[in-house]
């Protein structure tokens, strides 16, 4: 009988059959690499019952070799087996886009001359197959992770980002679309606490963002997170949203944008008191946030908390322009038309030497409740009324640039290359794909009242596509106590 070492509390009897030799390891799990000569007697099967017999002896006798081997002893040139180098993995080759049906569009007019927009990702280039060649700009990780891989190798997937936002402003000039919103997770935990660092390490890159981006004429703005509250009562919230601010400011001074680039927030949560809030978000604005991040800040109404017309007065008093969400205001309206606040708003714009931005979403098919109608359409089907010809309007919508080209076709807007195309969804429901289940939403809650210190957002810049599995889904963790009193502000 023969020990071996890899087998734990088994023993294999080196007689039978080759067979049950093989059988006595398969059972205990051992890989073949680790008996060479076993394999290399299992490449001939076929053969006369003597041959099997004389095979079955030279299995064992190699057997006893490997096992004295693993033990140390002493083998031969003739006995050993080298095991097959390990052949590495072919590359996938690009797949060829399938041939899509993409449907006609019901033709408009208008006189709208200005750019149309959209954020973060663009499906076509998200969506490539191998995923190696996908294209995006928004890699992101966990806290853990920098732990575990070291602050290096989060700024490399930085570095990833801007290489493949390149090639994102190259295609949508090549597609006729001049206005992009930046991801905010260009660079994982840039405005973190203990992990922040600055973008030093990869300004050469982002210059050739600027570069290229001012070449085409082309737009770039950003949108820092709902977790972003300049009126929190509480300061290290309010030092929290300033990190954040200081983050998206570098990254666009980097990149060399003009003044064009904003920045747009919310005016965030009501904290019970809403005139005490905006008072709030009045200091931080003139005496704690500095006057480089100051110059890009714009405010955004929302559907919950501010409209347009709560928002107004504050912008008009600091010269702060106020970016008019269409969507929201149909959620949360003002008193005064659109119009009206559309004129009072480009008048700061203009005083400020601007570029006027407008942001455009609806709401999904079949949304009756406020809470279902905020998720926004795959995409828009008209142009706004009150629409001035010339401002930049963002399409918020989940397909992404596809909604923009869909806009294009409708009003004629710019020859659209039909092969960039890709059909709409057919059966759109009132659910967002990837909105958070109320499961998520209550576990959400429940820390918000628990006072718990870490939570976790799920990015929003994923493409219309099948979502996958849960455990595969890119997480963020993002600030603690800002998100935190985000959520509260949300629910409450």
């Amino acid at each position: 009988m023969l020990a071996f070492p890899k087998l734990r509390f088994i023993q294999a009897r080196m007689i039978g059959t080759r067979r049950s030799v093989r059988l006595a390891i398969k059972a205990t799990a051992i890989d073949e690499h680790d008996f060479p000569s076993l394999r290399s007697t299992n490449t001939n099967r076929k053969g006369s019952k003597g041959d099997q017999e004389s095979t079955d002896d030279s299995s064992l006798s190699s057997l006893e070799d490997d096992a004295r081997s693993q033990k140390g002893e002493q083998i031969g040139d003739d006995d050993f087996t080298q095991p097959p180098a390990k052949s590495q993995r072919r590359k996938r080759q690009p797949k060829p886009e399938p041939v899509y049906v993409i449907p006609d569009v019901e033709r408009k007019a208008t006189t709208f001359k200005g750019r149309l927009g959209y954020a973060c990702l663009n499906t076509v280039l998200r969506n490539k197959k191998p995923a190696s060649e996908s294209i995006f700009c928004s890699r992101t990780c966990r806290l853990d992770s920098i732990a575990k891989n070291g602050l290096d190798w989060v700024k490399d997937l930085g570095r990833k980002n801007v290489e493949d936002l390149i090639t994102m402003i190259q295609w949508n000039e090549d597609h006729h679309i001049r206005f992009l919103r930046v991801s905010s997770e260009m660079f994982p935990f840039a405005s973190h606490a203990i992990h922040g660092y600055n973008l030093e390490y990869c300004a050469p890159l982002l210059a050739r963002v600027g570069l290229l981006a001012n070449k085409y004429g082309h737009r770039l703005t950003t949108h820092p997170g709902q977790y972003t509250q300049l009126g929190s009562p509480r300061p290290e919230v309010v030092q929290s949203a300033v990190r954040e601010l200081r983050y998206h400011c570098e990254l666009l001074d980097r990149m060399g944008v003009g003044i064009d680039g904003v920045m747009i927030v919310h005016g965030g949560g009501v904290y019970d008191d809403k005139g005490a809030t905006l008072e709030r978000i009045k200091k931080t604005i003139t005496e704690v946030l500095p006057e480089n991040v100051r110059n890009r800040l714009v405010l955004e109404n929302d559907e919950l908390c501010y409209n347009a017309e709560d928002l107004l007065p504050l912008c008009e008093e600091l010269d702060v322009p106020l970016v008019f969400d269409y969507h929201h205001d149909s959620l949360n309206p003002s008193s005064i038309p659109p119009s009206a606040i559309i004129k009072r708003a480009n008048s700061i714009f203009a005083r400020r030497g601007i570029k006027p931005k407008q942001h455009l979403s609806e709401p999904r098919p079949g949304a009756e409740t406020l809470m279902e109608r905020r998720a926004h359409a795959d995409r828009c089907e008209s142009l706004p009324m009150d629409l001035p010809d010339d401002m930049d309007l963002m399409i918020e919508a989940k397909d992404k640039e596809q909604a923009v080209l869909h806009l294009y076709r409708m009003y004629d807007l710019h020859p659209v290359d039909h092969s960039s195309l890709r059909p709409p969804d057919e059966n759109q429901t009132k659910e967002t794909k990837g909105r958070k289940s109320n499961k998520k939403g209550r576990a959400a809650q429940k820390s918000v009242d628990n006072g718990d210190t870490e939570t976790s957002q799920v990015v929003d810049d994923e493409p219309p596509r099948k979502r996958r599995k849960a455990s595969k889904v890119t997480i963020l963790a993002v600030e603690t106590t800002s998100q935190t009193e985000a959520i509260a502000s949300t629910v409450a």
